[in-house]
């Protein structure tokens, strides 16, 4: 969450950048800075009224020693602290309401955050690659998958639901070759540490993240144990440093780990029709990386970078963009999208967002470091996807179809998967 002493300091460039965003957030800076009024205020009277409390009951003990009555002072010492009770009880609900509204204000904007409305104003970073040409009319992997016996829609709604796939035969055989590819990859030769996170979290891991309060219509919740299905292996990774304060000489700390993510996806549309772009639940290998404020923005071009080398291996042709200021997700500074070419969808689809939090998240989780002088510091963090499985299981189909309608496994996947090609 925003640090409240910047919104004290410089009300003016918070609802700056806030409007950058939405003119709509600006409003909330005005109410954050009336209710922490209010809490100071009561928290000030409340200590004032104890200090007031202490010295009466002194004058009490002197005027019992002296043999004189005390009764007044008694009374007044009772009003003393039925109206401390009363201003405590306040302080401590304005300091909870004043909490609620910086949970609920998204983080500022980088300053050299692209201006703009919607993903329409997106700037093309750079691209890698070219469209692959064919001289047949490339198939969906809709297709290609049900020919090849690679899924089955049908029997994953029947167990299940609508937007959720049962992977079969050589399609589950290469789901699990693109997680093990992705984690060697990560692990070996981008630096990343392997972790193996549990796939239930606690609703303070979520706020720490930026997923609760505000995006609770899409998790998926326990209730009887007041837990959540993981909707990116970010929200437990991330918070595995939670409440600690780390040496600075452990930063950068860099995690990847592999999880299924678990989305209700409320109000979303497109969901419920056949494919694999859209899931309820999906794999993904995810990127994590605790730092300081410093390097923050190095680390993000070089988590960037490791998420594009999964497409440059694999010989897919994609673009990197930058998402604008009134596109940005609610807890980022700056994002980059990496969107691989599906040519069975003529299209583009996202398969890694990699993010600069800033102290944003680790305000929320109370995440530190001790810097070179001693002094406790708000960490930055950052995640990417390195990457979703299912767009990029869609882009390998579609990109190497044949025309007898077999797939090519590119090599640097052979050794894994144990055959160059599916069908054919």
């Amino acid at each position: 969450m925003l640090d409240i002493r910047l919104i004290r300091e410089q009300p003016d460039f918070v609802k700056q950048r806030l409007a950058a965003r939405d003119t709509k957030l600006v409003s909330a800076v005005d109410e954050i800075l009336a209710c922490d009024h209010k809490r100071r205020t009561a928290e000030t009277l409340f200590q004032q009224l104890q200090a007031d409390r202490k010295r009466t009951s002194k004058e009490i003990g002197a005027k019992k020693a002296k043999g004189e009555d005390t009764a007044a002072t008694e009374a007044q010492v009772r009003e003393l602290g039925t109206e401390i009770a009363r201003l405590e009880d306040e302080a401590k609900q304005l300091e909870a309401a004043q909490r609620t509204l910086l949970l609920n204000v998204p983080n500022l904007p980088h300053e050299q955050c692209p201006v703009g409305h919607s993903a329409e104003e997106n700037p093309v970073v750079r691209t890698w690659g070219e469209k692959p040409a064919y001289d047949f009319t490339p198939k969906s992997h809709i297709e290609l998958g049900e020919k090849l016996g690679l899924f089955d829609f049908e029997r994953a709604a029947k167990i299940t639901g609508s937007a959720f796939a049962l992977y079969t035969g050589q399609g589950a055989r290469l789901e699990r070759t693109l997680i093990n590819f992705l984690l060697d990859l990560h692990s070996r030769e981008h630096g990343y540490t392997e972790v193996s996170p549990p796939l239930l979290v606690n609703a303070e891991a979520l706020v720490g993240t930026t997923q609760l309060p505000k995006f609770e219509e899409q998790l998926y919740r326990c209730e009887r144990d007041g837990l959540y299905l993981v909707p990116t292996a970010e929200v437990p990774v991330t918070n595995l440093h939670r409440e600690e304060i780390l040496r600075l000489d452990q930063l950068p700390i860099k995690y990847t780990a592999y999880t299924p993510c678990f989305r209700r996806e409320a109000g979303s549309a497109g969901l419920g029709t056949r494919g694999l772009i859209r899931m309820h639940q999906f794999d993904k290998v995810e990127l994590v990386k605790i730092t300081t404020p410093e390097n923050s923005a190095a680390e993000l071009e070089a988590l960037t970078a490791d998420a594009e080398k999964v497409l440059q291996l694999l010989g897919l042709h994609y673009r990197v963009i930058e998402l604008c200021t009134g596109d940005i997700g609610f807890g980022s500074a700056k994002t980059y999208d990496i969107e691989v070419w599906a040519p069975g969808q003529n299209g583009y689809l996202e398969v890694s967002s990699c993010s600069n939090f800033g102290d944003y998240q680790a305000r929320r989780m109370a995440l530190r470091y001790k810097d070179a002088a001693g002094k406790n510091q708000f960490a930055h963090t950052l995640n990417g996807s390195g990457t979703a499985l299912p767009r990029l299981f869609v882009a390998l189909l579609e990109t190497y179809q044949q025309a007898d309608g077999s797939v090519v496994i590119p090599e640097v996947l052979r050794s894994y998967f144990g055959v160059d090609r599916i069908g054919g």
